[in-house]
């Protein structure tokens, strides 16, 4: 499976996700917050990062998007095709709206909780379909997604890297690792055989 058809998840740790209400009506209420940063490098594990382009939304937008609690595709929270769900990318990142709709015991649930702080963080699932790779002189690597293809955005009690994306990322890692490993092997063959 390449990793374009792989669906990753990715989390922001930091985030400003808060509630609003338009007016006093409780059919104007809002959960809204950053589902992704651009530029931030984060580490996926020891010696791997991984970075948003400011352009890696460019093409996806238009996506039939939906916003879940906690990645389930049982509990919708809205929809951009629906207008209940508004994404749009500023130089900061990917922020997005979601209107929450008030006959939804699982939406207002969520709604209170933002509104508390118990719950203040968010995810997205995706595929990638470009990055760029950078291995550094000290051994560590470096992704920077380029083009995504946007499936969610959910609003999440536990941030955390899915561990199928993460996975393929050590694969890469390991692969590379040993790649280097087997170059040095060759090269110091290939010095002995020259002083002999």
């Amino acid at each position: 499976m390449s990793r374009a058809e792989e669906r990753q998840y990715r989390s922001v740790f930091e985030t400003d996700l808060t509630t609003r209400a338009e007016s006093d009506n409780d059919n104007d209420i809002y959960i809204e917050g950053y589902f992704a940063v651009f530029n931030k490098e984060t580490q996926l594990f020891r010696g791997a990062f991984e970075s948003i382009a400011p352009n890696a939304f460019d093409n996806t937008l238009g996506n039939d998007i939906r916003a879940l609690i906690n990645h389930d595709t049982g509990l919708v929270l809205g929809r951009n095709k629906t207008s209940t769900l508004e994404l749009k990318v500023d130089s900061h990142g990917l922020w997005g709206r979601i209107k929450i709709n008030p006959e939804d015991t699982d939406a207002m649930n969520l709604y209170s909780r933002v509104k508390r702080g118990d719950v203040d963080q968010c995810s997205f699932g995706f595929n990638i379909r470009k990055e760029d790779e950078e291995w550094r002189d000290d051994g560590t690597v470096k992704w920077t997604l380029l083009d995504i293809d946007l499936h969610e955005v959910s609003v999440v009690t536990f941030p955390a890297y899915e561990e199928t994306g993460v996975q393929a990322r050590k694969r890469d890692f390991d692969q590379h690792k040993q790649k280097q490993i087997e170059l040095r092997k060759q090269k110091l063959k290939e010095r002995i055989n020259q002083w002999h």
